[in-house]
Order: structure tokens, then sequence, then C-alpha cells
């Protein structure tokens, strides 16, 4: 029986015929292995074909960030985004925006909406990374030739990523159906597991991990899955199921016994490659996210690096500056004298270096845009502007402001003078969500080497990028949090303060609270975490704990499907849900509490023909008496179960 039959049953996965090899950096060894799901006898007879698979399970993690296809919109973590305290969508000229999502997020419709959100990306790609990682874990006592060190580590980077993709699947989806091999007979009786049980599981995977996977430093390339982002998984394994002590444990080793360390001072490759027409003062958080510093030795703070290299076969163009800038190019953004913005190549004679915002900020889209508390509100410490805090600066070139662009017809009367969004009283620009928003352009610029080599383009999109899964800067805010949990806000206050000061904030605390911790997240990993699903996971650590949010709440595991903190911050932060200040195609921003976790698709409920999938409180289909496994073995025994 063919294996990919037993997941379509659920209509999971896909059938994977092929994968281009990424282990490393170099040319050679991105050269296509073919690796069949047909016949795993036959792929799995060397060693060549765990190689294959994990190096495919490699590719499709950054998947997440980037999208394996073509497409120059709506990348997936582009949704954790739009469902978070610090983002919306903002494709204002599509009548199918994701604005309304209390009413649009069900089983049938809002999640398979690519061109808005990639809900049901995360549902179908997630389940095939399982796939994956199990196909590894099924099939490798049939490879001959291996000592029990070399399988073991093979096991350890298979339990990474299938524990990776079920944290977020258990915090995107809540209880969901557990798949840990590759059957040999199609099984369509699946039974959901709760949440709390598959946690349990993969903690300990991951902690079999953190033994069997080596460092880095021993490892052939950078960006296989290494000892470090084992740990700093099993940080968050620890801090979803209570256990404070270890995650402190375990942070403690990652912060102060391997060898790793927050980058502090400007180190290698200073990248700036438009001078003429967007100055940066050369800083370490401009070094720390320039692609080319991020997977080098010099780099202390790396702990995963997911390379994505030019000129390779495994390329994949990040479409960062398309996705997240400003829409800036459109009639709805004029002058006071009514001239557009020009994105003209260099061979136009209207071309000018000195004013090419297609160079300086690339050709920005905004399938996203940031909230106005991401843009402002955040950067408050202490009731004050941090000033110095140069992830927020504009006086480097870090930060970037639509005041800083200038106006670039010749034709213009206000030429080569700063754009302003009133002329009096007088607004002139007519689609504020789209054109108009401040970026923190040190994470979204990267060079697009097409649109620089081809003077006849006018589009900058951006380009291929090594990309951090994990870095220490976020073990850090893992430990404080650990801190927090414990009652020790003093000490949590110190890791939020040791990534503040390596961005030479000025505003430090004295304590903090879960609110000034989950703030200085937004601040340090803007598109590096999943921000939803780490708000879902919190939001489930603070009930855990009993611990009150910023506002004096306190939250109960059992019913966070009413009641949870990842609502209560967009309530307080999110200045378009449920406020009822803006309306786009006829859709008003809306969200509630139940939309914590997304709807299970109902097409896979309905493929299940000989089983029943609980549903999500709060969708259409949800019925509490549906029986769950609350125990990872039992659910595990009976995936041999068909009848």
């Amino acid at each position: 029986m063919k294996a990919n039959n037993i997941y379509q049953s659920l209509l999971l996965l896909s059938i994977i015929t092929s994968v281009s090899l990424f282990t490393g950096c170099k040319r050679e060894f991105l050269k296509p292995d073919p690796l069949s799901f047909y016949e795993p006898e036959l792929t799995f007879s060397s060693r060549s074909g765990l190689d294959a698979t994990l190096a495919l399970s490699d590719r499709h993690l950054r998947a997440y960030w980037s999208h394996l296809t073509t497409r120059d919109i709506s990348v997936p973590i582009g949704t954790e985004y739009m469902l978070s305290d610090i983002g919306v969508s903002a494709k204002t000229d599509d009548g199918n925006i994701f604005a309304d999502v209390a009413t649009r997020l069900t089983p049938l419709d809002g999640m398979f909406d690519n061109d808005v959100n990639m809900i049901s990306y995360f549902w179908g790609e997630t389940y095939n990374g399982i796939k994956y990682a199990n196909t590894i874990t099924s099939f490798i006592d049939r490879v001959p030739g291996l000592d029990e060190a070399t399988k073991q580590e093979y096991l350890g980077r298979a339990y990474f990523h299938r524990s990776f993709r079920y944290l977020a699947l258990c915090f995107q989806y809540g209880d969901i159906p557990l798949v840990t091999k590759i059957l040999t007979v199609p099984k369509q009786n699946y039974k959901t597991t709760s949440r709390q049980a598959i946690l349990e599981m993969i903690t300990g995977d991951m902690e079999n991990a953190v033994k069997w996977v080596p460092e880095q430093s021993k490892m052939a390339y950078i960006g296989m899955v290494n000892k470090a982002a084992c740990r700093q998984l099993l940080i968050k394994c620890y801090l979803a199921i209570g256990q404070w002590d270890k995650a402190i444990d375990q942070a403690n080793i990652l912060i102060n016994q391997s060898g790793y360390a927050l980058m502090t001072s400007n180190f290698g490759t200073f990248d700036n490659p438009n001078p003429n027409t967007w100055p940066v003062n050369r800083n370490v958080i401009w070094d720390l996210h320039r692609p080319v510093n991020k997977a080098i030795a010099a780099n202390k703070e790396a702990l995963l690096v997911m390379p994505n290299r030019e000129g390779t076969d495994a390329t994949i163009r990040y479409k960062s500056m398309r996705n997240w800038g400003p829409m800036w190019n459109q009639a709805a953004l004029k002058s006071p004298s009514g001239k557009v913005l020009l994105s003209v190549a260099k061979t136009d004679s209207r071309y000018r270096a000195q004013y090419d915002i297609n160079s300086a900020i690339g050709r920005g889209i905004a399938m996203i845009r940031p909230t106005h508390f991401a843009q402002f509100g955040l950067w408050k410490v202490n009731g004050l502007d941090d000033v110095t805090d140069l992830r927020h600066s504009s006086a480097t070139g870090n930060w970037a402001k639509m005041e800083m662009l200038k106006y670039n017809d010749p034709t213009d009367s206000f030429y080569g003078q700063n754009l302003r969004l009133y002329n009096g009283n007088t607004l002139l620009c007519t689609d504020t969500i789209r054109s108009w928003f401040n970026w923190p352009h040190y994470k979204i610029y990267i060079d697009d080497p097409v649109f620089q080599a081809t003077p006849t383009s006018n589009r900058n999109d951006g380009g291929a990028a090594d990309w951090y899964c994990y870095r220490l800067a976020e073990t850090y805010l893992l430990r404080a949090e650990a801190y927090y949990y414990k009652g020790n806000a003093a000490l949590a206050a110190d890791d939020v303060n040791a990534v503040r000061r390596r961005a030479q904030c000025s505003q430090l605390y004295t304590t903090v609270n879960i609110g000034d911790i989950v703030n200085e997240r937004a601040r340090e990993l803007y598109m590096e975490e999943w921000r939803h699903m780490e708000l879902s996971r919190i939001s489930y650590s603070l009930a855990l704990s009993n611990k009150p949010d910023e506002w004096g709440n306190t939250y109960q595991v059992a019913n966070l499907a009413s009641n949870n903190y990842w609502f209560q911050r967009i309530q307080h932060y999110n200045d378009y849900y449920n406020k009822n200040k803006v309306s786009v195609r006829n859709r008003n921003y809306t969200i509630a509490p139940h939309n914590i976790y997304w709807p299970i698709p109902q097409n896979a409920i309905n493929a299940n023909l000989f089983g029943k999938l609980r549903q999500n409180p709060g969708y259409n289909g949800y019925d509490a008496s549906v029986q769950i496994w609350n125990d990872w073995h039992d659910a595990v025994a009976d995936e041999d179960n068909v009848n």
C-alpha cells in the first residue's frame, strides 16, 4: 500500500516524489536526489535516503517564512501576524480581505483563501512536515550499517522537526490528530488527541534529541538541526507543560555553557547597498540582520540559521519588502500638487539616483500592515519613548518612516521634499491602511539581485536570504517568562534588560510583568517568531502559572477558548479589531476570543470516515462529547487499528 494513501484519507499530506538536497551552502550539495514514498525499502537502503529526507525537512521548515512556490504575495508567517496584537491584513483592493475574522473564519470558509491568509497552509503543510519526520522514525531500522550514535542523531533531528510542528499545531489548533508513523494500510478512524498529551510526548522526544544531536561545531554544514536548536525547542516545551525550573535549567546551559553570546558590537560585512538613497549608520542591529552575516562563524547569537542562497537549486526569494512594505506607488498617495511617487527603472529619463525609492525600500504591496501600537506604543518603556533603541532608530536608518521618503517626480513642484500625510487639513493619502505606516527597515530589506542586475526593472521585491529560526536573544526572553511564572520578576527583568542593553536602550526595567516580556518579544523578534502561535502558547502557560497579566487578569486552561490573554492583548493593543474605526470593502475588522484556536478543517473531519475528530469551541460542529485520547501512548497504540 502506498504510504501517502494513509495520510490522504485525512487530507493532511501530499505525495512527495523528489527532493532537492539542501545540506549546506555549497552548490554541489544541492543536487536533486530521488526520494520515493512508494518504495521505502529502496529509498532507505542507505544513509542517502535519510539525508535526503532531513534535507527536505530543513527546506520545508524555512518555507513557513518564505513559501516554496513562486507566489509574490501572502507568505505563511504573515497570517501569524494578521491574527495578533501587532498586525492586520491590509490588502484593501481585495473584496475577500481577511478582516472580519470573527465571522469569516469557519471550518469551511476563511481559512482557505490563500491570497489573503494561509491558515489552510499551516494545517496541510505542517502535517506534511510531520510526515517527513515520521518517515525517518518509521524506516530508520531498515538502513544497514548505522552505529547507535548515528542512528540516535538521525532520530533526534527527526524529533526536532516533528516536535516543532506539533508544538505549532497545538497552539494554532488546540487538540488535534496525532500521527507518529508511516502506516502500511489506510486509516480513516482517527480520534483527536488532547494538546496536553501531545505536549508531553514531544517534551520527552526533545529531551532525547538534546542528548543525541551534536553541537553545530561538530556538524558539516550550517543549517542542519543542532543541539542548541533542540535545547531551545525543549525550553518551549517545558514552558508549555508548566515545568518552569527545567526551562530555566536548559536556558542557563544555552546562555552560559554552550559558547553562544548576544552580539553587542558591529561584526561581519557592512551591507549598505543604497547609501545615496538610504544611508545607514553602521550598528550592531543592522549587522545582525544582514543576511550575509547570519550564518558566519563570527555570529555567536545564531542558534539555528535557515540557509537560503542565490544561485542554488534550493533558492527561495522571501519577497519580504513586497509583502511587508507600504504600497507607496499608487494613486492613493499623492503630493500636495497631486503627483504620485514614481516607480521607475534606471533607464527611465525621470530616474534620479538620490530619489530612487525602489532601490531604497523596495516596491511594497502591504499584504500586512503594523498596528499603531506596533509603530508607536510598543516602544514606550517606563512611560517614555526610548529614543536610543536601535531597533526603532530612524537616525541610523534601521527604522523607516514614511516622512523620510521624498517626492521623486521631477515635474512635481514638491520634488525632493519629504512626504507628508496632510497638506494643511487635507489628507493626502486616501488609503492609510496600505500606503502609510512605519516599519523596521533593518528586518525587511533584502537585496534583490534580479532587480539590481536589470536596469529596465522597476520592481525590487527582495531576494533569497539566510534567515534565523532561533537566536539567543529569544532564549533570554524565554527564561524571563519562566522566572515570571515562578514569581521572580526581578530576575525576569534582568533577562529582558540583557536584550535591551544590546539594542542600546536607555530605558530599562526594575521589574516586569508578562506584558513587558511579550512586548520585548515583539520588538526583538519581529518576522522571526510566529506571533499568534507564541501568544497562544504564552496564554496557556500563563493560565498554568495562575499569574496575572498586565491588567490583573488570571486565566484557566479549561476555558481559554472563551477567555484568554491573546484576545486581551488584541483588545487593548490592536487598533483595528472590534474598534469599528475602519471598513474595507464593506468588511469590518472583527475577531473573537475563540479565534485563538483555528477551526479544524471540515474536509479533514469529513474524510475521517470511520472516526470523529473534535471541532474547536466556537465553531460550527463543536461537540464536547466527542471522545479524544488523553494519553499519547493510547493514541500511538491505536494508529495500527484501522477497523
